[in-house]
């Protein structure tokens, strides 16, 4: 079945573009903990991470379901688009909230692949997912803001040209509301990588070039601060409806992957003279994973739809993300089980796109984090945290 918002031509494109990037290159990146610059490279040059950027800025003007496509077809091809997905999802706060002047100095180099927005600092180690609770703070000096503290799981900060920062610019005790007083800043990090900025590396379970952030008393242009002044937390959050999409489209993409592995590798993997997807213990988990996929791929069908209607779709994004996650889960269990030993053998991708199925229940929001949201604002139930 084919939706208007499929746009076939680009998955077309992008399935071709993958193809030059097969398992073999996707598992060097992996076991040796390498950024695929190439892949990245391949993708800025054919326009696709400058999709949502406006024409009038050297971009593609094109919609969110044009990166839900992008973003998908990666991942379905046997990819993994943690390496530039964020300058999809993090441009939103530039192109809503940032002056005219930011636009006109950072978008064009962004959309013509000059810099790199792939940055997006704002968990730390002592908050996690209450924002609201984050201790790095910016106060204002004159004609620049001075950062101090620690963000956590920073993916792609060695990568990056710029970062998307949020930071206290008023002192929680202080505030009417605890999400008041939340600044977003636009950092520079060239300048600053080295001096006042210390990035280290974090090895973790998949290869999402994962960091630590430092931040020595460092320098920030006045005119850097997007939006007013403590209404950062609410820019953030006019964004997560679109993470949550675009991310729910990664999910759908691996689900796709992990069924059509597993289905072939049922076909012919032969067992007792007979092959092993002849067995329904072998087919049920691969039937249920896909009825699940199905599912959850409506449901972001319906996310997208009410988006670009100019909706926010709270309730729909966050089941698109839950519903995405888990299917993609799912499938990734049936299709390990499925190969047997050989799942867990690097050359056949299984167990790397695995690890990498098994992040999305925990982030870029916790399944945890979502059901609240659902049973508070769907439901209306008593608020949980």
């Amino acid at each position: 079945m084919t939706y208007a918002l499929d746009h076939p031509e680009i998955r077309e494109a992008v399935a071709k573009l993958c193809a030059d990037f097969p398992g073999a290159y996707w598992r060097r990146c992996d076991r040796e903990q390498a950024y695929p610059t190439d892949f990245v490279t391949a993708l800025t040059d054919a326009g696709y991470l400058a999709a949502l950027i406006p024409e009038e800025y050297g971009g593609l003007g094109l919609p969110i379901s044009a990166g839900c496509a992008i973003l998908e077809e990666i991942h379905r091809a046997g990819g993994n688009a943690a390496a530039c997905h964020a300058q999809m999802y993090t441009m939103g706060t530039l192109l809503r909230h940032g002056s005219p002047e930011q636009k006109a100095q950072y978008l064009p180099g962004i959309a013509a692949g000059a810099l790199r927005l792939q940055a997006f600092g704002v968990t730390e180690p002592t908050s996690g997912t209450d924002t609201t609770a984050l201790r790095t703070t910016a106060r204002r000096e004159g004609a620049q803001w001075i950062v101090n503290g620690q963000k956590i799981w920073t993916s792609r900060a060695e990568h990056s040209d710029l970062m998307l920062l949020l930071a206290r610019t008023t002192p929680r005790e202080t505030t009417a509301k605890k999400t008041d007083g939340l600044s977003v800043f636009l950092v520079d990090m060239r300048d600053v990588r080295g001096h006042s900025l210390t990035i280290r590396p974090i090895r973790a379970m998949m290869n999402h070039a994962a960091t630590e952030l430092f931040f020595d008393d460092m320098p920030v242009p006045a005119a850097n601060l997007i939006g007013e002044e403590g209404k950062g937390f609410r820019y953030i959050l006019s964004g997560m409806n679109a993470e949550r999409i675009l991310i729910a489209a990664e999910c759908i993409g691996d689900a796709k992957w992990f069924i059509a592995k597993a289905s072939a590798y049922a076909g012919e993997r032969r067992v007792f003279d007979r092959p092993i997807g002849q067995n329904q213990g072998v087919q049920f988990p691969i039937a249920r994973a896909y009825s699940q996929m199905r599912a959850a791929e409506l449901m972001l069908h319906e996310a997208i739809r009410l988006y670009e209607a100019g909706g926010n779709p709270g309730e729909e994004a966050n089941l698109a993300k839950l519903l995405a996650a888990d299917a993609s889960w799912a499938a990734a269990e049936a299709c390990l089980q499925t190969h047997g030993g050989f799942g867990f053998a690097e050359e056949y991708d299984v167990e790397r796109k695995y690890r990498e199925a098994r992040l999305y229940q925990v982030a870029p929001i916790s399944t945890n984090l979502i059901l609240s949201y659902i049973a508070e604002h769907v439901l209306g139930m008593p608020r949980s945290y």
